[in-house]
């Protein structure tokens, strides 16, 4: 049994990116921890997590069934109802880590601050197995460990289609910062790192297909690009541990 840690925002985060790894390590057995930055239980992104507020023709951006079904779970654990705080991680407890995303404003202070950074700079100094998806990437990248790196994140597309989707109802809430994700990885892996987009028309992963969505692998390093590749990053993590 192997130990997770999952760091989150205190609220904002996509439902799914938690919920999907979380049930994979849960049922193999491992024990799942989640930090955030005052020790209180984190909220999700609600419009993502219900739908509620999204227009008819951006429905597919809320979280499906088994993502709303399992984070309904995870929420009720004592772990999650008492997460650590990110200054009480000490990275060399766990034996992996998980750095999920999500579009809402809240993620800024996850995706800013110098403790989530450090506390990625020390699981790849250890070569820690890492797993992060969409927004989460970001978080890595301004830490400065993804530098010459091969990793996928949100895309640019996928960004620009839910900013696009939702801006007359929504206005920027799907907008986290005025670069796309994609454009600011990229930068800052450099010229020697590599960025996948992956296929022009992703699959949605589950407990039904859990290889269909994309995964870039990096040694101990495991990226994806939004919630349907939540599920097939569970499983490729769940094979490094």
């Amino acid at each position: 049994m192997a130990r997770i840690l999952m760091l989150l925002p205190t609220m904002g985060f996509d439902p799914s990116e938690v919920s999907l790894p979380w049930q994979v390590w849960h049922r193999a057995g491992h024990e799942v921890m989640f930090a955030t930055e005052t020790g209180e239980a984190a909220s999700c992104d609600e419009i993502t997590l219900t739908g509620k507020g999204l227009p008819w023709f951006a429905r597919s951006l809320a979280a499906r069934h088994e993502g709303r079904r399992f984070y309904a779970v995870a929420r009720e654990r004592r772990e999650f109802r008492e997460p650590l705080r990110w200054t009480d991680v000490e990275p060399a407890y766990f034996d992996g880590f998980h750095f999920p995303g999500g579009h809402a404003p809240g993620m800024r202070s996850y995706l800013e601050s110098p403790i989530v950074a450090d506390i990625a700079c020390k699981a790849f100094k250890r070569d820690k197995p890492v797993s992060a998806i969409c927004h989460g990437v970001l978080a890595l990248a301004r830490a400065g460990v993804l530098e010459g790196r091969q990793t996928t994140a949100l895309t640019r597309t996928m960004e620009g289609m839910a900013v696009w989707l939702t801006r007359s109802k929504l206005g920027g809430h799907y907008r986290t910062y005025p670069e796309s994700v994609e454009a600011e990885v990229r930068r800052l892996i450099g010229r020697e790192g590599r960025f996948l987009t992956g296929p022009k028309f992703p699959k949605y992963a589950g407990r039904d297909a859990p290889a269909a969505g994309f995964v870039v692998a990096d040694g101990n390093y495991l990226s994806a690009r939004w919630p349907g590749d939540a599920w097939t990053l569970g499983v490729r993590m769940n094979q490094l541990l």
